[in-house]
C-alpha cells in the first residue's frame, strides 16, 4: 500500500471510531445522523460523516460528556447573532494543546525552536473563553524565547512598549515573531503610520495574523494588508503567515506565506477538508467553488465534521479561501442549519 493510501486508511479508521463514539454519546448529533440515515453501520469513510453547521454550536450543546465535567469552554465572539455565542466544550485541553503545538511548529516556526515573541492580543486571563487567547498564550509559553511579551493589556494597545520592543528587536539582529488578530495588526499599523515609524526586523523574522476584521477596525483589502505588513515591519510577504481557525475546531490551517493571494491553506495530517454544495451536501466537481467542510480528529468531544460558511476552491494539496458565502451559497448554509435544528429536536 502506498504511503498516501496508508495515511488515508489510518485517518478513516480513527474518524469512523470517533464518529461511532459521538453518535452514541452526543444526543443531538445522533438524532441528526438518524434523520440523515448516516449511522456507524453504513458510513464507510470520513467523507460520508454528516457535517454539522457551525451555527449549531450557538443553539445546541454538542458534547459527549456532561458539560460540568469539562475543563474549559471556548466561546465564539458573538458577532453574527448579537449576544448568542457558540460554545465548544473541552473535557481536557491536552488534545487541543498537542494539536496546536505540533501544527504551529510545523507550519509557523519552520526551522526555529524558539523565537522572542510579541503577542498582539489580550491575555488568556483577560479572555478566558477565547480559543484564540489560549492559542496565542500557548504559542508564547511553548515557543517564546526570552524577551517575549504581550503588546495589549486591559487598557488596549501598549504602543510605547510595542515600539520599544520593535526597536530592541531591530537593534539586536536576531529573528523575532509577532502574532496577532488581523484587526490588532491594523490598529498597530495605523498608530505607527501616525507617528511616521516603520521597522526593518531581522532576517528570518516571521509574522502571523489570524481572523478577519469583524468591525473591530477599518477593513483593508487582502493585498494591501500584507503589503502594509511587509513595508511597516520589513518582513517579506512569504514570511507573513495567516492562520485560519475557528472556535468550533481544535486544529488550525496555515499558509506558506502571502506572496501570492489568495494563499493555499494546509494543515497537519489529523485534519481534512472537502468542498460541498450546501444544499445537496455533495462534493463539488474539481475546480469549482464550494463551501468548506472540515473533519478534525482533535475534535473528539463535540463533532469531528463541520460545515462552515466559508467559500473555497481546491489548489494543489490544499485549498484557497475566497470569502464568506453569498447569494445561493449563503441560502444553502441557512437551509442546512434549519434542517439540522429540525432534525435534532427530541
Amino acid at each position: 500500500m502506498a504511503r498516501a493510501d496508508a495515511d488515508e486508511a489510518a485517518f478513516d479508521a480513527l474518524a469512523l471510531r470517533l464518529f461511532a463514539h459521538q453518535v452514541e454519546h452526543n444526543a443531538p448529533y445522533r438524532r441528526f445522523c438518524q434523520d440523515r440515515g448516516r449511522l456507524p453501520r453504513t458510513v464507510r469513510s470520513w467523507r460520508d460523516i454528516p457535517a454539522v453547521p457551525i451555527q449549531a454550536f450557538k443553539d445546541l450543546t454538542l458534547s459527549c460528556v456532561p458539560i460540568d465535567q469539562c475543563e474549559r469552554v471556548f466561546m465564539t465572539s458573538g458577532t453574527t447573532r448579537g449576544d448568542v455565542r457558540g460554545r465548544h466544550y473541552h473535557p481536557a485541553l491536552a488534545v487541543y494543546d498537542a494539536s496546536m503545538q505540533r501544527g504551529f511548529q510545523q507550519f509557523f516556526m519552520a526551522e526555529h525552536t524558539q523565537l522572542p515573541m510579541l503577542v498582539l492580543f489580550p491575555t488568556e486571563a483577560m479572555m478566558p473563553h477565547s480559543s484564540l487567547a489560549h492559542y496565542l498564550a500557548l504559542a508564547l509559553q511553548t515557543f517564546g524565547a526570552q524577551g517575549s511579551e504581550y503588546g495589549i493589556d486591559d487598557q488596549g494597545l501598549r504602543l510605547e512598549a510595542v515600539v520599544h520592543w520593535l526597536q530592541r528587536a531591530q537593534t539586536h539582529g536576531q529573528p523575532v515573531a509577532i502574532l496577532g488578530a488581523s484587526y490588532s495588526w491594523v490598529h498597530l499599523i495605523d498608530a505607527l503610520q501616525a507617528r511616521g515609524q516603520s521597522f526593518a526586523l531581522p532576517a528570518g523574522s516571521r509574522l502571523l495574523d489570524t481572523g478577519g476584521f469583524k468591525g473591530q477596525s477599518r477593513d483593508i483589502p487582502m493585498r494591501e494588508f500584507y503589503d502594509l505588513l511587509s513595508t511597516t515591519f520589513g518582513v517579506p510577504a512569504q514570511a507573513c503567515i495567516n492562520m485560519y481557525g475557528m472556535t468550533e475546531l481544535s486544529t488550525q490551517w496555515y499558509d506558506a506565506g502571502n506572496a501570492e493571494l489568495p494563499s493555499i491553506k494546509r494543515g497537519p495530517h489529523w485534519i481534512r477538508w472537502r468542498l460541498i454544495d450546501p444544499i445537496t451536501g455533495r462534493d463539488v466537481p474539481p475546480g469549482q467553488e464550494g463551501i468548506v467542510v472540515h473533519c478534525d480528529l482533535a475534535n473528539y468531544n463535540a463533532v469531528t465534521t463541520l460545515l462552515t460558511e466559508d467559500v473555497g476552491v481546491a489548489a494543489g494539496e490544499g485549498f484557497k479561501l475566497l470569502g464568506r458565502a453569498q447569494g445561493s451559497q449563503a441560502k444553502g448554509c441557512s437551509i442546512a442549519i434549519d434542517q439540522f435544528l429540525k432534525a435534532t429536536q427530541p
